[in-house]
């Protein structure tokens, strides 16, 4: 599990986990149990942060397998080729943390399926790429999972500043990162821009789980 290095106790982890984070924001990040709905390039991102930051329970699902296509941007290595974009990602998590919850679910994401792969979710984030899969998704969560926030993203396609991606409050349980304009159809997704908006969204995550609600 740790290659050439020493084990490390989940203990030890933890402990530097809250060095880092403070003993409250840390006991909120491992009690929390967050949804990511498509783990393309800003799902894989957005993942491992949230991995990072200690997250008590991650929902993973996507029903792809990995493509060349996917390397300049996503969270994935030339041996993830072929192989389940669930099944890879949830084996680079257990090497960032393998004392969390990794519940994957390697299936179509649908109006129907969403609120029971995502139940007990308190935030669920949207990565999917096409806008109607998009508005699809919101639609279903914020129906299907009352208590759940959904944290969307629109708008990190091109090459312009990534200070035009933003995060800002669309209405009462729904949020929206990215630039609100840029579209793949009518230009290029490339791999900062990407991530960027996948930390806007990780970032209002972290937010949440500390109670924090404003823009």
């Amino acid at each position: 599990m740790w290659g050439g290095a020493e084990p490390v106790s989940r203990e030890a982890l933890e402990a530097a986990l809250v060095a880092r984070h403070g003993a409250e924001a840390q006991r909120r990040f491992s009690q929390a149990s967050v949804g990511v709905a498509g783990l393309g390039g800003l799902g894989s991102h957005i993942a491992v942060l949230l991995a990072r930051l200690g997250v008590g329970r991650l929902v993973l699902a996507d029903f792809d397998r990995v493509d060349l296509t996917n390397l300049h941007r996503q969270h994935y290595f030339l041996p993830h080729l072929g192989r389940y974009k669930t099944e890879a990602l949830a084996e680079q998590l257990q090497q960032i943390n393998p004392w969390l919850t990794y519940e994957t679910h390697t299936v179509q994401v649908t109006a129907d399926n969403a609120p029971a792969l995502f139940r007990g979710c308190q935030v669920v984030c949207e990565a999917f790429d096409q806008p109607d899969q998009k508005a699809m998704l919101v639609q279903a969560l914020l129906t299907g999972l009352p208590d759940a926030v959904v944290v969307a993203a629109s708008g990190m396609a091109g090459t312009g500043s990534a200070n035009t991606i933003t995060t800002r409050k669309a209405m009462g349980r729904l949020w929206l990162c990215g630039d609100g304009e840029s579209d793949v159809a009518q230009g290029t997704l490339t791999a900062p821009r990407v991530a960027v908006c996948a930390a806007h969204q990780a970032n209002l995550v972290m937010r949440l789980l500390l109670g924090e609600t404003e823009p």
